[in-house]
């Protein structure tokens, strides 16, 4: 495996008597993509919020880059290059690309004095990033409400790509997606990896997993119950370590 930028040590959530993450250790490195599987309440939003910055675990030690890492809040995580990514997205709908793009960081020029945005610069800039990342956008001064969803989670990841993003959650990414516009969304998945960016992506559609991930996790009743190399399992090995018939660790397909 690649040197690991995320490493998860031991996690554990309680809320009262109820244990939610009962010990959850496992890693991810540069520019590699895992896919976190299991049943419904079996742990992973839990965990995804805890990298996050959503909640802060009960115990367990969380090293990003090699050093000790715990965010407090979403913007820490955002801070030290961790983003999420929501079915729903973080775009802004009434403004267009470009105000998307750069909320929070627009550029700016002098004007008698007074700073004005630099629109020019700023959509020349988004112009090239989308360019650069083979991404299509019919019009950068286009509303967003009046994209598609697969252009949506373009922007949006291009954004965080284009940030200085180190790694990206996705959490069911492509449940409102139709078959081609999730099929570019995979192709987006692996252009971002192949920049050193880790990606960790949710998802309930085997396919998909299999088809975009380097390594499967398992997370069942809050432990782990696989951690497999794609290339070495099976869809029905994993769905035997979501459901609980096959023993953590194993899925060989054989």
């Amino acid at each position: 495996m690649t040197e690991a930028l995320l490493d998860l040590q031991d996690i554990r959530k309680n809320y009262g008597a109820i244990e939610a993450l009962k010990g959850v250790t496992f890693s991810i490195g540069m520019g590699e993509v895992v896919a976190l599987l299991g049943d419904n309440g079996a742990g992973k939003s839990t965990l995804v919020k805890i990298i996050s910055g959503g909640l802060e675990p009960t115990s367990g030690r969380i090293l990003f880059e090699g050093k000790p890492f715990l965010a407090r809040s979403p913007a820490e995580a955002k801070a030290a290059g961790i983003e999420t990514v929501y079915q729903d997205l973080s775009l802004c709908t009434n403004v267009d690309v470009v105000a998307n793009f750069f909320m929070g960081r627009e550029i700016t020029r002098k004007v008698l004095g007074i700073p004005v945005l630099d629109e020019r610069a700023m959509e020349r800039e988004v112009a090239k990033a989308l360019a650069d990342a083979g991404t299509r956008i019919p019009s950068l001064r286009a509303n967003v409400e009046h994209l598609s969803g697969g252009q949506r989670q373009a922007i949006e990841l291009n954004r965080f790509v284009h940030w200085g993003g180190k790694l990206v959650l996705l959490d069911e990414p492509f449940a409102a997606l139709g078959v081609e516009q999730t099929r570019r969304g995979l192709d987006m998945i692996r252009q971002v990896a192949a920049q050193g960016i880790g990606v960790i992506i949710i998802t309930h559609i085997m396919q998909q997993a299999f088809q975009v991930a380097d390594r499967i996790v398992v997370i069942r009743q809050g432990v782990v119950a696989g951690d497999v190399p794609t290339s070495k399992t099976s869809p029905d090995a994993v769905i035997g370590m979501i459901t609980g018939e096959t023993l953590a660790g194993t899925g060989s397909a054989g």
